[in-house]
């Protein structure tokens, strides 16, 4: 999976990214080739289109050297973590297949409010003032690790057994394209 490949400063890497927090506005990725960990900063991550990324998720960057070590400078990709790192289908997801939920359009959403600490939040579809359930282990099969109160997102719904809920999460770069 390795691929340091050097253009002018930059080189491209691929990596696990270690943690992340929105809060600080940082995190770091650990290199598949070894040495010092990558710095993340919040400013990379959102020009990718996300305002968090969960621990564990599979990354693709170009970095470059600066004075307090590697930096990321841009996400090429992000891949969610799977296996060991994933977690187990939440009872209302149970009964559909992958392939089913990635047939469910993605709906235009703004967060109304989420709680990391709760677990939970909710958002809103554009035009329609029903809200929407938005679960922490949703976000994290989806490699985020939180939502912030205004932020655009893409939605894929079903109706669960207490409402409508989110069954995936998408950054807004993706629903505008």
């Amino acid at each position: 999976m390795t691929d340091d490949t050097e253009t002018g400063d930059d080189m491209t890497m691929d990596g696990i990214v270690k943690w992340f927090d929105p809060s600080k506005g940082f995190g770091f990725v650990v290199c598949d080739t070894g040495g010092p960990d990558v710095l993340l900063h919040a400013n990379v991550l959102r020009n990718f289109g996300q305002g968090s990324v969960v621990d564990g998720s599979v990354i693709k960057m170009t970095v470059q050297q600066s004075e307090r070590g590697m930096q990321a400078v841009t996400i090429l990709s992000l891949t969610p973590p799977v296996g060991e790192h994933s977690a187990p289908p939440l009872r209302d997801m149970e009964e559909f297949s992958s392939a089913e939920i990635a047939a469910q359009p993605v709906q235009p959403a703004r967060v109304k409010w989420f709680d990391k600490g709760k677990g939970f939040g909710f958002a809103n579809v554009f035009g329609d003032a029903a809200d929407v359930f938005v679960h922490v282990e949703v976000l994290r099969r989806c490699g985020l690790s939180d939502l912030q109160a205004g932020e655009a997102i893409g939605l894929r719904l079903i109706e669960g057994s207490r409402g409508r809920m989110a069954v995936d999460v998408v950054s807004w770069e993706s629903v505008s394209k």
